[in-house]
C-alpha cells in the first residue's frame, strides 16, 4: 500500500498506464543487490533508489579515492577516504528517505555472498573483475535470482540481463568461459567520465523492467556501446546445452 507521499514522489511513474500503483508496489517490496559502489553502482543505486526499490543493499570493501570522483556520481571531495558503499547508502536516502537502504563494507564470497543473493529478489553486477562476476553468476543460477550485469571501460560499454528463472535464458558462463579471460581495469586501461553513468542508468532501467514485469528485458540479448560513435550494437545469446553451470 502506498502512503500519499509515495503517490506524490512517484506520480511521474504511477501515471504511465502500463506501470500504474501496480508496479511501483512491486518496486517497493523488491530487494536489490548491488554489488559494487563505484562508476557502475553509483547510477545504478541512486535511480533505483529515487524510482523507489523499497529495499537496497549497496556492496563494496573500497574507499573514495580522488580519482573516482571524475566519474562515480554518488561521492563528491568531502567524501574522501570513506567507505564507498556507506557514503552511497547516505546520499540514496538523502534523495529518498522512504526507502532502505543497507550497506556492506566487505567483499563478499562464499556462503556469506550465496546468503546475500538468496534474500534478493535481484541482483545488479557493477563490479570490475571476472572472478566476483564468475561467482555471483554462480550464486545468482543456484538460488534461481535474476542478474543484471553491465560493464565499462574506455569508450565502451555493454550489458546484459541473466535470468536462470526462464529455461531459454543463457548465464554469464554462457558468454565468457572462466578460463582466458584476465581483469581490465579502468585504473590500467582509462574510461570516459559519461560512458559509466550511460550503462548504470541503463542497469536501472533493465533491473526495473525486471520487477515489474514491465517492458521486454535484454534477456538472450547483449547490447554492447562504442560512445565514440554513439552507436548501440545488440548480439543475440543462447544458452549453452553444455554450461557447467546453468545446463542442470
Amino acid at each position: 500500500m502506498l502512503s500519499d507521499e509515495e503517490l506524490l514522489r512517484y506520480s511521474r511513474q504511477i501515471l504511465m498506464p502500463r506501470f500504474d500503483i501496480a508496479g511501483q508496489e512491486t518496486l517497493k517490496s523488491a530487494r536489490v543487490l548491488v554489488l559494487g559502489a563505484g562508476g557502475l553502482g553509483c547510477p545504478v543505486a541512486l535511480y533505483l533508489g529515487a524510482a523507489g526499490v523499497g529495499n537496497l543493499t549497496l556492496v563494496d570493501d573500497d574507499t573514495v579515492e580522488l580519482a573516482n570522483l571524475q566519474r562515480q556520481i554518488g561521492f563528491d571531495q568531502g567524501h574522501l577516504g570513506e567507505s564507498k558503499a556507506q557514503s552511497l547508502a547516505e546520499r540514496v536516502l538523502r534523495i529518498n528517505p522512504l526507502v532502505s537502504v543497507t550497506a556492506v563494507n566487505e567483499r563478499l564470497e562464499g556462503d556469506a555472498l550465496a546468503r546475500r543473493v538468496e534474500e534478493a529478489s535481484l541482483v545488479v553486477d557493477c563490479t570490475d573483475n571476472f572472478n566476483t562476476r564468475f561467482a555471483l553468476n554462480r550464486a545468482c543460477v543456484a538460488a534461481k535470482v535474476p542478474l543484471v550485469s553491465g560493464a565499462a571501460i574506455r569508450g565502451e560499454g555493454q550489458l546484459s540481463v541473466y535470468d536462470s528463472r526462464r529455461e531459454d535464458s543463457p548465464c554469464y558462463h554462457c558468454l565468457y568461459p572462466e578460463q582466458g579471460n584476465e581483469d581490465l581495469t579502468c585504473s590500467e586501461a582509462g574510461v570516459i567520465a559519461p560512458l559509466v553513468g550511460m550503462i548504470g542508468a541503463a542497469q536501472a532501467m533493465e533491473a526495473i523492467k525486471v520487477i515489474s514485469g514491465v517492458g521486454e528485458p535484454l534477456i538472450g540479448r547483449l547490447l554492447i556501446l562504442d560512445a565514440w560513435q554513439m552507436q548501440w550494437r545488440e548480439m543475440k545469446l543462447a544458452r549453452d546445452p553444455s554450461c557447467p553451470v546453468c545446463s542442470g
